[in-house]
């Protein structure tokens, strides 16, 4: 057999079953309790990266594992570094699953787990392409290297460390991500942009135990009050970030850029309907899109304080938390929100309570540069699968490791994602398209060819 993508059509049933027993795999990287599961699935990982011809090993960390993989049979071609992840997401609330979390379920054409858009099936994408490649043909197009961190989802902590100390083996000349979507269904895209993160924890306390809301309310400063007012401060009425100099190193966007942006065909209506919300809120001036994709944000991501169970519980509560998190753009960085924030929370924090921020993680955003050679090799394998051009889209979410990696490689990045709006990323009932696993095995069978046609740097 001499056609990767016959391959493709012939073993996708295995593919798929494949793609099962990865995703039956609990690789929460957020949780302790399932190290051993993470470590487990790079395991599997590395051991399928060696069955489909590639050579694998795991190089540790302090926390989990990073898959290698290479080929390098094709001295006069280009390198192509491919990055994705093999940790997961937490599930919780688990009692909003349709079906159990990592048992791969296919309704409605969609096939239902926890990891499979993002980044269990995406990242399987590639290793069944270059097999489909190393099976048919004997040989890649490309020169490969593939790099499958199991700490995305907890911001990436030991991947900086990791480029650096093997710099040498990680020399190419582009990345390809598969961690992103598409804009609609049938309307492939490419990725220009990725908002960073900072993630921090705004912990107040108060008195010494909990106490009494008749006996002392009133008298006594009340930490769930004190954290309402603090997470109250953080917006003006118009919907912008009310932290003084958060704006300070937002670039502007290009008018070409937002006037490209206006014509993708988005409807908020259809949006609000989709979401089940009566109406959209954000940064007055700026579209739905541009809020998601060139915008920066701030987001309470989690709230506790004092007596939730059943009934009623009197009491003043002596500690209350909230989870916050920045989204950012270009020029924006994680240690410059900190210190604002910061400032900012010990300004408004009432008397008579103690705060503290506790940063979590963070991330760098990311623009690309949308042309040369590389991009339009992924254009036109996009084409070539789905009938029609790409478009450009933003991504509102974060990959800590994309600006890290295009300034440490000196490398183009390519973003070529397959996931669908709607995928519940993050979310209970996470899916991916069944049909749009097998496209994107097939999109990046032809995008190692196209890049293969390129001259090696």
């Amino acid at each position: 057999m001499s056609d990767p993508l016959t391959f493709v059509g012939s073993q996708i049933d295995r593919f798929r079953a494949e793609l099962d027993e990865f995703l039956r795999i609990p690789s929460v990287s957020a949780k302790s309790e399932h190290d051993a599961d993470t470590r487990r699935a790079a395991e599997w990982l590395s051991g399928r990266l060696e069955a489909a011809g590639l050579s694998s090993r795991l190089i540790e960390t302090p926390w989990h594992p990073i898959v290698l993989a290479e080929w390098r049979g094709a001295p006069a071609a280009p390198t192509v570094l491919i990055y994705g992840h093999y940790d997961v997401q937490p599930v919780e609330p688990l009692d909003e699953w349709e079906s159990p979390p990592f048992e791969p379920t296919v309704r409605d054409g969609r096939l239902y787990g926890r990891g499979t858009a993002d980044d269990k099936g995406q990242l399987y994408m590639h290793v069944k392409a270059l097999e489909a490649h190393l099976a048919a043909r004997g040989s890649l197009p490309v020169n490969v290297v593939l790099v499958a961190e199991g700490e995305e989802e907890v911001g990436s902590p030991s991947f900086a460390p990791f480029l650096d100390a093997h710099r040498a083996s990680l020399d190419c000349d582009v990345v390809v991500i598969s961690d992103t979507g598409m804009f609609a269904e049938g309307v492939p895209s490419l990725g220009f942009s990725l908002r960073g993160l900072a993630y921090f924890e705004i912990h107040v306390t108060g008195a010494k135990s909990d106490l009494h809301s008749g006996e002392y309310g009133g008298a006594v400063a009340n930490p769930g009050n004190a954290l309402a007012k603090i997470v109250a401060s953080l917006h003006t009425a118009d919907g912008k970030v009310a932290v003084p100099g958060f704006y300070d190193d937002v670039l502007d966007w290009d008018e070409e850029t937002r006037a490209q942006i206006r014509t993708l065909p988005h409807d908020d209506g259809a949006y609000r309907a989709e979401l089940g919300v009566g109406a959209l809120a954000g940064e007055k001036g700026y579209s739905t899109l541009e809020r998601l994709w060139v915008r920066p944000t701030c987001d309470v991501n989690g709230l506790l304080s004092g007596y939730t169970g059943e009934g009623a519980k009197t009491v003043l509560p002596n500690r209350a938390m909230a989870k916050v998190s920045f989204r950012l753009v270009p020029d924006q960085t994680p240690a410059k929100v900190r210190e604002l924030f910061e400032k900012h929370v010990a300004r408004v924090a009432p008397e008579g309570v103690r705060v503290e921020v506790k940063e979590l993680h963070g991330g760098r955003p990311w623009r690309a540069k949308i042309e040369g050679a590389a991009f339009e090799a992924a254009a036109q394998a996009l084409e070539d699968t789905f009938g029609k051009r790409p478009v450009l889209m933003g991504g509102g979410g974060s990959i800590p490791i994309v600006p890290e990696m295009e300034e440490r490689l000196g490398a183009t990045a390519l973003l070529v994602g397959f996931s669908l709006p709607g995928c519940n990323l993050h979310a209970p009932n996470e899916w991916l398209s069944v049909a749009y696993y097998r496209k994107g095995i097939e999109t990046l069978v032809r995008l190692y060819d196209n890049l293969g046609g390129l001259s090696a740097s």
